[in-house]
């Protein structure tokens, strides 16, 4: 992922590695302030995920995969490392994927950094290879609406949503991004739009409830989106307010794409219905930039994820190339 730092300089860095510990860069604090966050502890890492210092489903995968390695290097159980870990955010599948897969690798013998820097590097492969897919489906000229934030900090590097646009980008397809600003944590209009200028992308941050009126006129050509976990029928999860895009896509017409790695599907469950749905803390809403926003006494209700069902979605952008509701059985056996 592009950065350009404070001072100027430009760096080429992952939101998450390893260098004795876990490092994250500190999406809290974006865009005004960069600053690492250093875990020196499975609690620490436990704290970053679930206080949102990493967000974004396979990078907090990937957390918890150096998380673990941590654990080990430390002599310290797995299997309680791997339950901390695992009660921080119940919405996101790579999360419990990546511990079953790195636990497994360190139970078997493998070093402990080696096997959560492979976990790593499958999800950069990952990334990458969903911007090959997909990348064909941006047209030059096209108009692309994002919701939440799907890129390089929430997959380390190239994103989900963020791949193909970056790769056509760098194609010299001429397009425009509209970010939705993502209410309530504002990770479109914080993070989305930051590593959008650190590429040169063209786009604008619109408020959540402007995106059908870009539809109504027209000046939308796609929507993408990431997701946080995709049932077998294809009802995924992802950023409250997704949910009413998609349905806004589907009566104009617009094609409506899902970008996510197999990692993300959880074929155990048979419908977005069973998706469990993480509630976050009130607070969030009824606070912006440190100041009360709503009345004293009043409640407040903060879903942070809202299921889509699968009609509304035109297709899934995978590393394994594209596929459509009806082909999904195809690809829960290239998970197995």
């Amino acid at each position: 992922m592009r950065v350009v730092l404070p001072d100027g300089r430009v760096e080429d860095m992952r939101s998450v590695f390893w260098d004795d510990g876990v490092v994250m860069i500190d999406q809290r604090l974006l865009p005004g302030e960069f600053r690492l966050f250093r875990a020196e502890s499975v609690e620490d890492v436990a704290f970053a995920i679930k206080d949102m210092v990493v967000r974004g489903a396979p990078a907090i995968g990937a957390a918890a995969a150096y998380g673990l390695a941590l654990a080990a290097v430390k002599g310290e159980d797995l299997e309680g490392a791997a339950r901390t870990l695992g009660n921080t955010r119940p919405t996101a599948h790579d999360l419990f994927f990546a511990l079953r897969v790195v636990r497994e690798r360190i139970e078997s013998g493998r070093d402990p950094v080696s096997a959560a820097e492979e976990y790593a590097e499958s999800v950069v492969e990952k990334s990458r290879l969903i911007g090959v897919h997909g990348e064909p489906l941006v047209e030059d000229g096209s108009r692309i609406l994002t919701h939440c934030n799907a890129g390089a900090l929430a997959t380390l590097d190239w994103g989900t949503a963020l791949a193909p646009i970056r790769m056509a980008h760098r194609k010299g397809k001429e397009i425009f991004v509209f970010v939705d600003e993502t209410r309530p944590k504002l990770q479109g209009a914080r993070l989305t739009a930051w590593e959008l200028l650190n590429e040169g992308i063209p786009h604008a941050v619109i408020a959540d409830n402007a995106a059908g009126f870009y539809m109504w006129k027209g000046e939308i050509s796609m929507v993408i989106v990431g997701a946080d976990r995709i049932a077998s029928n294809g009802d995924f999860a992802n950023k409250i307010g997704t949910y009413e895009k998609a349905v806004v896509a589907k009566e104009h017409g617009i094609p409506f794409y899902v970008a996510a790695p197999i990692s993300t599907f959880d074929f155990s469950l048979g419908s977005g219905r069973e998706i469990p749905i993480e509630m976050r803390n009130e607070d969030e809403v009824h606070f912006f930039a440190g100041s009360r926003i709503t009345p004293e006494g009043s409640r407040a209700l903060n879903p942070a994820f809202d299921v889509t069902p699968a009609e509304y979605v035109t297709a899934y952008i995978t590393e394994f190339g594209i596929f459509h509701r009806s082909e999904l059985e195809k690809l829960k056996r290239m998970a197995h």
